[in-house]
């Protein structure tokens, strides 16, 4: 029997981890592997570099001073793993340093760096290199794999869960925010491209149709459950709000 893949994640958050772990288990079925959250730590402030995106900034710092300026020379980091698994949304492409009140550093690529979707990959593009700028990199160290969603993890997680839904298949890639059904005025639309326009009172109208956090989620993000699968019960919750909204969208519109 071979050993277990020692995988190490950076990630935004903690609910990042759930998918990404989810995604490992159906991509390789035949091997065992050990997921390690590097970042965010796992505590109640997630560790000192925080989390979100300047998380991911502030450890891929980190790792390149480690390795002499290279994410790829950090020796320690992949001595002790077999693979590295960056986690970026892609709504950062969005984003100036500023907003995390980072100063950047002369190699730092740029942004905002957001361009029209769809499609997609012109601003995952550009997103990448900045992602690899913060690395010290140029381009994918070995044993490294980058995971960008776009524009956000849970716009995999309304892909899973309803692979049919009108909005999955026009541009779900596109929404701002993917976790919140669209309402009545993205539905019917025969615009391709409308919905990711991100109007805010179309957000707006799907904001209701989640019920509060701690009504619903999975059996197993029950706080027992989600203590014994390593992760946090909020990170359970906004998965369950994700499915929920969604569900009933399309109770609404069947």
């Amino acid at each position: 029997m071979s050993e277990p893949l020692r995988v190490a994640l950076v990630a935004e958050g903690p609910t990042d981890r759930t998918v990404i772990q989810a995604a490992l288990r159906a991509a390789l079925p035949a091997r065992p592997f050990v997921l390690q959250q590097l970042q965010p730590e796992g505590s109640l402030a997630f560790g000192p570099l925080g989390a979100g995106w300047t998380g991911v900034y502030r450890w891929c710092r980190q790792a390149a001073k480690r390795g002499a300026g290279r994410l790829g020379s950090d020796f320690l980091l992949f001595q002790n793993y077999d693979l590295l698994i960056l986690h970026l949304d892609a709504d950062v492409a969005g984003m100036e340093y500023g907003h995390g009140s980072i100063v950047p550093a002369a190699g730092d690529g740029p942004l905002p760096c957001e361009r029209p979707c769809p499609p997609v990959r012109d601003t995952t593009d550009l997103l990448r290199a900045v992602l690899l700028s913060w690395c010290g990199e140029t381009a994918v160290p070995p044993r490294t794999v980058i995971c960008m969603p776009s524009k956000s993890t849970e716009a995999w997680v309304v892909a899973a869960l309803f692979p049919d839904d009108r909005a999955v298949r026009i541009a779900i890639e596109c929404l701002a925010n993917p976790g919140i059904a669209p309402g009545p005025a993205t539905q019917g639309s025969p615009d391709p491209q409308e919905p990711t326009r991100l109007p805010e009172q179309r957000e707006a109208a799907g904001a209701g149709l989640a019920p509060p956090c701690g009504q619903l989620g999975p059996p197993d993000c029950e706080p027992e459950g989600a203590a014994a699968e390593g992760r946090s019960l909020n990170a359970c919750c906004k998965l369950g709000a994700t499915r929920a909204g969604w569900a009933r969208r399309r109770r609404g519109s069947a």
